[in-house]
Formats: C-alpha cells, sequence, structure tokens
C-alpha cells in the first residue's frame, strides 16, 4: 500500500478487535512519529507507550471510560513538553560545533532567535512585551507573530505533536489497512511546573496522566536526539 492509499484508507476508530498488536509494529510507528516535522528540530514532545495492566485502566479512565480506549491493544501518551526547548537546543548546538565550522546565521538561530520566542517570562510579561513589539514593526515589514506567551507556546507545540500523532497514525494505519487495531492515542501537556487552569476538570485529568506516566531519563548527549 503506497502513502495515498493509506491515507485514504485511515478511519477514526471508536471500538476494537480484540487482536494484539505486534512489538515490532509498535517500535516501527514510535519511530515514524520521531520523524515528523518540527520546528528547529527541537522535538518539543515525549511519548509514552502505557503497557502495564494497572497503568492502562488508569489511563482509560483518564480517557472518561470511552471505548476507544477501553477496547484498544495498545495506549500510547504523547504529551507537548514546553520546558525541554533549552536543553535540546544546547544539545543541536553541541552537535553543531562537532561539525567544525558553521554558518554564523546557523548558530544565532539557535543562540539569539530561539529563545527570543521560546522565552515568555514571568507571568508571560516578556510576551506581551515582544507581542506589541512585533505589532508596530509588522505594520512595516513581514514579522513572525509567536509563539510570545506560555499559552501560545503550548498551542504552538501541541500542534507541532499532533503531527508526531499522524505519522504514528499512518504507520499503524499502514500495517492494517482497516484499522483493526489502531493504538489509542492520548495528548496532553505536561510542565516542570503545574500551571492553573480554568478547568478544573483539566488539572485532574492532567495530573492522573502524570501519575499513570512512569520518570523518564532525560537525553545527556546529542545522540539522543535524532538529527536531521
Amino acid at each position: 500500500m503506497n502513502l495515498f492509499e493509506t491515507i485514504e484508507k485511515r478511519r477514526s476508530v471508536r471500538k476494537y478487535l480484540n487482536e494484539p498488536v505486534p512489538r515490532p509494529v509498535m517500535e516501527k510507528a514510535i519511530e515514524a512519529a520521531l520523524l515528523a516535522p518540527n520546528s528547529s528540530n527541537l522535538q518539543p514532545w515525549e511519548f509514552y507507550w502505557v503497557t502495564q495492566p494497572e497503568k492502562k485502566k488508569q489511563l482509560v479512565t483518564a480517557c472518561l471510560d470511552q471505548a476507544t480506549a477501553s477496547t484498544a491493544a495498545e495506549l500510547v501518551v504523547f504529551v507537548a513538553r514546553t520546558d525541554t526547548w533549552r536543553r535540546n537546543r544546547q544539545l543541536i548546538l553541541e552537535n553543531l560545533g562537532q561539525r567544525g565550522t558553521v554558518p554564523k546565521q546557523q548558530l544565532d538561530y539557535y543562540q539569539k532567535i530561539v529563545p527570543l520566542f521560546y522565552t515568555p517570562g514571568w507571568f508571560s510579561s516578556l510576551g506581551l512585551l515582544k507581542s506589541m513589539i512585533f505589532s508596530v514593526v509588522g505594520l512595516f515589514r513581514p514579522v513572525p507573530r509567536g509563539p510570545f506567551s506560555k499559552s501560545g507556546l503550548r498551542a504552538t507545540l501541541s500542534k507541532t505533536v499532533a503531527l508526531a500523532c499522524e505519522n504514528f497514525m499512518l504507520a499503524i494505519a499502514g500495517f492494517y489497512p482497516m484499522d483493526s487495531s489502531l493504538s489509542c492515542c492520548v495528548s496532553t501537556i505536561l510542565e516542570s511546573q503545574p500551571r492553573s487552569t480554568n478547568s478544573s476538570w483539566r488539572k485532574a485529568r492532567t495530573a492522573l496522566i502524570s501519575t499513570i506516566l512512569e520518570p523518564q531519563p532525560q537525553p545527556t548527549n546529542p545522540e539522543k536526539i535524532s538529527f536531521r
């Protein structure tokens, strides 16, 4: 099946057959998710393949006990991280340093431009200032329109992780043309510091998913980031 056929045959399934998904298929699909396009190769995501039965039950609860989750053979949580860009940016800079001569424009981008847009400041104070400045400058020439605030960064990174989810689903669909055992994808946002929200349900759901996920070791060298 070619790519277009895979896209055409993929379906949104709400109840799945009781069939296992082979481990090699899952690993290949997660690998496909890692290859999703993302801004500046900062890869602001973490993927958790939940396999322990007890944690899967908790995750089903976090998914409001929908049949989509309760009947899925596998559960994968796609997490948008707003607090890992500094680490990944540093790994990229270290990798560039190992390549010898690097164009100044490329170094300036990661050393100056990335922090400019990804640092909202306390209570998004810098975000408000940057938004005002770029709005004025934008009256005279094309300029980036964000993200500036913490909420803007969340929205941007969530959309980025959605591309990883799409790659994952298409990869699964390539193995299972009729989506008989397509895994349930659940996305949320985890941050280094808890944030208040207007929705108590959202806070409870995020907290529940946070307790389900096992801590993952942080990469300590550039090889842990897939440079493309």
